[in-house]
């Protein structure tokens, strides 16, 4: 392990978990194909996908935690919506990943990007005035809520993600949920389905504990900056970010598979 080593990890972590800050997603569709590809382009290092699922995972735990902190504060954080689809998603990410051992790869890939297809057509769905609604005010579909993010996390636990780049637009376009309240809460969520994630991955020995520590290091910083960005930008403009990231991984994903 060297200074560029370090630095190279860092910078990763850095960037993911500023996303994941900013956006409320839990940052792995950012670090997992950047841990993957750009320290071995740069001789650093050659992590395996076992070793980057089990980086990413504890990176998404920490990172989730520092933008849960940042929002704690301003209502931002709806408890219980974070309650019926964590435990949810929590129950079906457990379902998902004992149902994905008797599937095949090509069978695994299909169900991502099936996923992020349906993500990216809800997220350029109009989303007229959900951000007009006081935060003291917003009220959702409770049984709706919980359904969908137990489906969603089968599909999450089968591919191994925490499932939040299709619970944002869920949040947005069917429960009507006011942009900065969904990725406040998205966090919460993420960090609740990230807990079995993470555990698994230590339980199982797929964990690199050395790059894990420094992105640990690395979330714990730009996380909460991510976040407090996330208050003062248009929540316009928040959607649109999402949009185009989520659309950039379902191009990727479907590329790799066909």
């Amino acid at each position: 392990m060297d200074v560029e080593f370090i630095i190279t990890i860092f910078l990763i972590g850095f960037i993911g978990s500023y996303i994941s800050g900013l956006l409320g997603v839990g940052g792995s569709i950012i670090n997992f194909p950047m841990l993957l590809f750009i320290p071995a382009a740069l001789g650093v290092a050659n992590f395996s996908s076992h070793e980057v699922s089990g980086i990413t995972a504890i990176q998404v735990f920490f990172a989730t935690i520092g933008g849960v902190w940042a929002y704690r504060k301003g209502g931002f954080l709806n408890k219980t919506l974070i309650a019926y689809m964590g435990i949810s998603i929590l129950i079906g990410s457990f379902i998902g990943g004992l149902g994905s051992t008797h599937m095949t790869e090509g069978g695994i890939n299909v169900v991502y990007g099936i996923l992020a297809l349906i993500a990216v057509v809800m997220m350029f769905i109009p989303k007229k005035g959900i951000d007009d609604i006081p935060i003291e005010q917003v009220t959702f579909n409770k049984w709706l809520a919980a359904t969908l993010a137990l489906i969603v996390g089968i599909g999450a636990g089968i591919v191994g993600a925490g499932g939040a780049f299709l619970l944002v637009p869920i949040m947005l376009v069917v429960l009507k949920i006011p942009t900065r309240m969904t990725i406040a809460s998205s966090l919460a969520i993420t960090f609740i389905s990230s807990i079995g994630s993470a555990v698994g991955k230590i339980t199982t020995g797929q964990v690199e504990y050395v790059p894990a520590l420094i992105m640990v290091a690395a979330s714990l910083i730009a996380s909460p900056l991510g976040a407090y960005s996330g208050k003062k930008i248009n929540t316009k403009v928040l959607q649109m970010i999402l949009a185009v990231l989520i659309l950039a991984t379902s191009v990727k994903i479907w590329i790799d598979i066909l």
